[in-house]
């Protein structure tokens, strides 16, 4: 499987850390340590070699000492003080304070490890902190914010002791079913909170929305491990929607099958075909708005059809006179 963007990144971050604590290492040796190929080492040299501060002229870039390369050796002349860990500026400590706050007052998201990280980054920002603390953050109060609160909280009950979950769940058709299911994972896409779990009726894994549900209780019954069930990486991802979509993408759109956990179908150097499941077609929407000419095409028709009237809505209020509708 091809290599994700982050962890390349990651990969050179701690390489330049590594080596600044080194007089020198073999190539060997470096990609001994990192766990990659020496070809993969050496690509992330010469990629750490064209990297630096902007201006990118001599004296700005991460600097090795050529004579040792060219003899299977590295050695770190100028690491552009990037082995040294970041000092955050005022405004980025205020913006960093600001979002913790903010976060902190969602459905579900508050909690130790938060409360601690924002009271460390509080007391260790100063003045900065001042700043923040005059910063109100407005934000629209979902209707169903406190009952989404309490299902995370029965959720959650249910997961640390092991028991099985009883569902009151209206569907995205607007069925309502009553459901037993195993609680496997809390997932979250930004935007809402789903449950991952192995429900009894359809005898499967299923992601269920917590806003669509009605009810929850924690059931006398234990779950039952399901090996078959058990995913890791779902625990970490944008839940599967209910539609597929495929998109034809730039090269440089890679990050969208990154990001959105999307699988990569086909790449050439001209395009990239990505496979996406989407749980909000207005999601998609704005995804592909933002793409703009990096989108080459979108599948199924329906999607791209509804894409392009809402294009051509966008592109209609250009045209309308200052002030609105006339």
């Amino acid at each position: 499987m091809r290599e994700r963007t982050a962890d390349r990144v990651a990969r050179l971050l701690a390489m330049i850390a590594y080596l600044a604590a080194r007089e020198e290492v073999t190539l060997a040796d470096l990609a001994a340590h990192f766990g990659v190929t020496q070809a993969q080492a050496r690509r992330d040299v010469e990629t750490l070699w064209m990297t630096g501060s902007p201006g990118y002229l001599h004296g700005d870039l991460i600097d090795f000492q050529y004579d040792r390369w060219e003899q299977g050796r590295v050695s770190l002349l100028d690491s552009q003080g990037m082995e040294r860990p970041v000092r955050l500026g005022h405004g980025e400590a205020v913006a960093l304070v600001v979002a913790l706050r903010a976060i902190a007052e969602l459905p579900g998201l508050a909690g130790p490890a938060l409360t601690s990280a924002l009271d460390k980054l509080t007391a260790a920002a100063g003045e900065a902190a001042s700043t923040a603390a005059a910063v109100a953050v407005d934000r629209p109060a979902a209707a169903d914010a406190p009952q989404v609160a309490a299902h995370l909280a029965t959720v959650r009950d249910a997961l640390a002791r092991g028991r099985r979950l009883d569902l009151v769940y209206v569907g995205a058709s607007d069925e309502v079913t009553r459901r037993t299911v195993e609680p496997l994972a809390l997932l979250s896409d930004g935007d809402q909170w789903y449950l991952r779990a192995h429900c009894l009726r359809a005898g499967d894994v299923r992601h269920f929305r917590l806003d669509r549900v009605v009810s929850a209780s924690v059931s006398d019954e234990a779950s039952e491990r399901r090996p078959e069930a058990a995913d890791p990486a779902a625990d970490s991802v944008r839940p599967r929607g209910d539609h597929e979509v495929t998109l034809t993408l730039d090269p440089r759109a890679r990050w969208v099958a990154e990001r959105f956990d999307g699988q990569i179908l086909a790449e050439s150097a001209e395009a990239i075909t990505v496979l996406l499941h989407v749980a909000d077609p207005s999601w998609l929407d704005a995804l592909v708005l933002d793409l703009g000419p990096d989108l080459h095409a979108l599948a199924p028709a329906e999607h791209a059809r509804r894409v392009a009237a809402a294009a051509r809505r966008a592109l209609a209020a250009y045209d309308e006179p200052e002030g609105g509708r006339s």
